[in-house]
């Protein structure tokens, strides 16, 4: 007859077991919860916040990993200490069956425990498969999730060239129509389309990614799709020749991403257009300087603003969040003369011309 405690130990066991399979295949097979990485924001150091966010999303796999082999091992010993009567010797202690438990799991085999009853043998040998599986899992999701954060880091450390670092929307135009490559920005936008899709995708899949902050110095994989985002904008709103097609296909794609991330991690999002006029007009003339032939100045605003206005809160608010190096138009707007001017639409609307199916 089984005793109280036998059947305590044996349903906490059971339970633990349960939950700790069971987050492993939320995290692992169909992913959709994050850690919270709110706190380590706190840190005033700028080097200090760096360096422990830069780690963060590869500690927390260690911690995941830990903390699943010690939920297991728990779970299985306490499942092992209420059939002591099946374990030859039997465990004296809670720890002797825990030290049983896990010596099964890691497929150790000492020997100096044996199972000898059926329902025993049959968890030491779940707990060997199951530490076998955990690993194989672990494994799978390295491979998996330092696959996704190169692929993104690539085409960020890539529009480095083009947009700067801290990368710009203005800084990637100019320098296109600069070099004489103007018919190589659709490539980009093209390009920045299919990568806005995979972000999506895998960082909804595995929202780790997100905490996986680039190894270049002031690069940032949000204020990259942030540039890239405005410069689409400007080609749409303010430049009269460009490829307005791929702009505006990228730009829908990006937006979609933005918003998914920020609707996923629960971020507090402001409506806001995120630049001042005499920023806006600033640009203006740096583009005019490059080359470009721009639309009239104040139906240029005026869309640019009505744009900008549909992401702009949401890629500052995902800035915010992970604390990334401030870009033009992106993240910290505290210097702002008259932030408060800029949460509010517009009052002049003037409609937005239809892209035009040629692209130069």
């Amino acid at each position: 007859m089984a005793t109280p405690q036998q059947i305590l130990e044996a349903t906490g066991g059971l339970l633990l077991l349960v939950a700790v399979l069971f987050d492993i295949f939320l995290t692992v097979v169909v992913p959709r919860r994050v850690p919270r990485a709110g706190y380590l924001l706190r840190f005033s150091g700028y080097l200090v916040r760096e360096a422990i966010l830069g780690s963060f999303g590869a500690l927390m796999i260690i911690v995941l990993l830990v903390a699943w082999i010690a939920g297991l091992v728990v779970g299985y010993g306490l499942l092992l200490d209420a059939l002591r009567d099946q374990v030859r010797p039997q465990p004296e202690t809670l720890d002797a069956a825990l030290y049983f438990a896990g010596t099964a799991l890691l497929t150790l085999g000492f020997g100096d425990f044996v199972a000898m009853g059926a329902l025993a043998r049959m968890i030491t040998l779940a707990a060997a498969a199951t530490g076998l599986g955990v690993f194989a899992v672990v494994i799978t999701l390295l491979f998996t999730l330092y696959g996704s954060f190169q692929r993104r880091e690539v085409a960020v450390v890539v529009l480095e060239a083009g947009a700067g670092a801290p990368p710009s929307g203005v800084t990637l135009l100019e320098t296109y129509a600069l070099a004489g490559i103007l018919g190589d920005l659709s490539q980009v936008f093209r390009e920045w389309q299919a990568w806005a899709a995979e972000v999506l995708d895998s960082h909804l899949a595995y929202p780790i990614l997100a905490y996986f902050r680039s190894s270049h110095d002031n690069d940032s994989w949000i204020s990259s799709l942030g540039a890239v985002m405005d410069a689409a904008t400007l080609v749409l709103t303010t430049i009269e020749d460009g490829p307005k097609g791929w702009a505006k296909l990228s730009r829908a794609v990006g937006e979609h991403c933005i918003e998914d991330l920020a609707l996923y991690f629960g971020l507090e999002v402001q409506p806001e257009i995120g630049v001042e006029r005499a920023e806006f007009d600033e640009a203006r003339d740096r583009l005019e300087r490059a080359g470009f032939r721009l639309q009239d100045a104040e139906k240029s605003w005026a869309n640019f603003s009505r744009l900008r206005l549909e992401y702009a809160g949401r890629i500052n608010a995902l800035a915010r969040y992970w604390a990334t190096p401030p870009a033009q138009w992106i993240g910290d707007r505290s210097p702002l003369r008259e932030p408060r001017l800029h949460v509010a639409p517009p009052t002049v609307t003037a409609p937005l011309a239809e892209p035009s199916t040629t692209e130069r």
